[in-house]
């Protein structure tokens, strides 16, 4: 699967935010040897990505 642009499009949020979100999910799921990463062709942050867009994986912000 490729990364999800039509999905990227239609993002109204913060793109950084996203962006930081997907790198940090990428890094937890190669530490876990997730299995969707094979399904993904070894593509992490692509991923990654998809989990987000598609609302698998959630995030939030921090306030410190």
């Amino acid at each position: 699967m490729i990364f999800p642009l039509e999905k990227l499009t239609e993002f109204n949020g913060n793109i950084y935010e996203i962006t930081v979100a997907a790198s940090l999910r990428a890094y937890q799921m190669a530490k876990v040897n997730d299995p969707e990463i094979e399904e993904n062709q070894g593509k992490v942050v692509c991923a990654a990505a998809r989990q987000l867009f598609n609302g698998k994986v959630t995030y939030r912000i921090e306030q410190a």
